[in-house]
């Protein structure tokens, strides 16, 4: 009979595309994995996985039982977090996804909650607007941070946050800039890293310079956060980042300067669910940002 596991077992398949390294994600054998998903197939009457001498990817209707695996999975979790919180407990992993480069740092939200509910596990990770708008709508986050503009939230509830504003990222080992704040024309000798054209963040950034006739001296694009702080530290460039989002706290060298006028043009906001199925974790963990952030709103004021 189908359980559980075997969904569990098949997603894993998905996010590692090979047959031993998802057993290793399950903590089973290989010829385990293949005999309950084998089995599982059997019950459904359908061939689910492309086999040759290596996993090959699923089949059309492979990949539409994935889906449905992954919504039973994400209900599973929401039960049994209901369940913990009927017996007074807030158990389980809060799924937070939000935008790249906000002027929020996310441990500003998790250290608090981690404190306040110490059973709890995160999984973050930095994803569109968009794609935090769908996995809000398809149960697969409890919370997003994403852009505001454009998107009907009338199925949301919504804290909208503090506009993200700019500033330039350097490493001081390699680039010595003693002004206090910086404009746009004096970036435009300074070898920048960029996100990737087409991220939201990164219009902002162009549509300043454009309306400024200025064009940047761009050395590096990624679409990796983490790329971009690497090639700062390594003195390839700098970057224009978030102010606030404490990512100048990583190592000793760094230092942010702001940018006059430097803003992102569209608001943005925490975002949770209003209609069912929505789980406890995610009600007490919103209200608890709710606090959260009007305690820095008035700390600012």
């Amino acid at each position: 009979m189908m359980d559980i596991k075997q969904l569990k077992y098949l997603i894993a398949l998905d996010e590692t595309q090979h047959f031993g390294q998802a057993a290793a994600m399950c903590h089973i054998t290989q010829p385990t994995l293949s005999m309950r998903i084998r089995n599982l197939e059997d019950e459904l009457q359908l061939t689910l996985i492309s086999r040759g001498q290596r996993f090959e990817g699923f089949t059309e209707a492979g990949e539409r039982i994935l889906a449905w695996a992954r919504s039973v999975l994400s209900a599973h979790d929401g039960l049994q977090a209901e369940a913990a919180n009927c017996r007074g407990q807030l158990v389980g992993s809060l799924r937070f996804g939000m935008v790249p480069l906000a002027s929020l740092n996310p441990m500003a939200l998790l250290e608090p909650l981690s404190n306040c509910y110490p059973e709890l596990s995160y999984q973050l990770c930095s994803i569109t607007s968009e794609q935090v708008i769908d996995g809000l709508n398809r149960n697969q986050l409890d919370l997003g941070v994403c852009y505001l503009d454009q998107i009907d939230t009338t199925h949301f509830e919504v804290i909208e946050l503090s506009p993200t504003t700019m500033g330039l990222l350097f490493d001081s080992r390699h680039f010595d800039i003693a002004d206090a704040q910086l404009d746009w024309q004096s970036l435009s000798q300074i070898p920048l890293g960029l996100l990737t054209k087409g991220m939201h963040y990164r219009q902002s950034i162009d549509m300043s310079f454009a309306s400024k006739g200025i064009s940047p001296h761009i050395q590096l694009e990624s679409d990796s956060t983490f790329q971009l702080l690497q090639a700062v530290t390594a003195g390839l460039c700098c970057a224009i980042m978030p102010l606030n989002s404490g990512m100048e706290s990583m190592n000793e060298h760094l230092r942010i300067l702001p940018i006059i006028d430097a803003q992102v043009h569209s608001r943005i906001g925490l975002l949770m669910r209003k209609s069912e199925p929505r789980s406890a974790l995610a009600e007490r963990c919103f209200a608890k940002a709710q606090e959260i952030f009007a305690a820095d709103q008035l700390l600012s004021e």
